[in-house]
């Protein structure tokens, strides 16, 4: 497996390609925008996408799956359902026909299996995907910090149970957030005030 970070659309999300290199085929994980970059990336690696994975629905995640859909026909969007019970909003733009995941699935895409960890709290369908020993978090768990909880469907409570769920985990596992740089779950639960108060709570 090789990952690959770009970071796309009006302010700069970090968009996955998670590639399977024995089979040349990837999943994108959250779009946020330049659809045909990342369309560019994958032919300059040899990969054909499979699928895209939402970790959530706001605008600066989804923005580049119209033109990926344009361009590869057929291809599955997998996002939660509570984010999807919100699209058709500014914050949460329609971005077409979604396949459910939830909490406790076990996703096979390209290959691999992302197993989905239901993490709201920036979002009511905030998600979190683990592959291997790799978390794609989203906007739950940043670098020494945590995703906003002030805009529509945000809830402290439920990011602060979130952050739990995650430092809980088994393992340092590398994680790898919807913005800013990325770490290890080690490194969090050490160094990360939000994560620090959500495992003592």
């Amino acid at each position: 497996m090789k990952i690959k970070m770009m970071q796309v659309g009006p302010i700069g999300t970090n968009c996955y390609l998670v590639e399977n290199e024995l089979s040349h085929t990837a999943v994108v994980v959250d779009p946020g925008g330049e659809g045909e970059r990342i369309l560019s990336a994958a032919r300059t690696d040899g990969v054909t996408i499979q699928a895209i994975l939402l970790t959530h629905a706001h605008y600066d995640h989804t923005g580049g799956v119209q033109a990926l859909r344009a361009a590869l026909p057929g291809l599955p969007v997998y996002l939660h359902p509570e984010d999807a019970a919100l699209l058709g909003t500014p914050v949460f733009p329609d971005v077409g026909p979604v396949t459910p995941c939830t909490d406790g699935m076990d996703l096979q895409a390209a290959g691999l299996t992302f197993h989905v960890l239901h993490t709201p709290g920036h979002t009511p369908g905030s998600v979190t995907f683990q592959v291997e020993d790799v978390l794609l978090t989203g906007d739950t768990l940043f670098q020494g910090s945590m995703g906003r909880t002030d805009l529509p469907g945000g809830s402290y409570t439920q990011i602060m149970a979130s952050l739990a769920k995650l430092g809980r985990l088994p393992g340092n596992l590398h994680v790898l957030p919807g913005h800013m740089d990325l770490s290890t779950l080690d490194r969090e639960r050490a160094s990360n005030y939000y994560m620090k108060e959500a495992l003592d709570g």
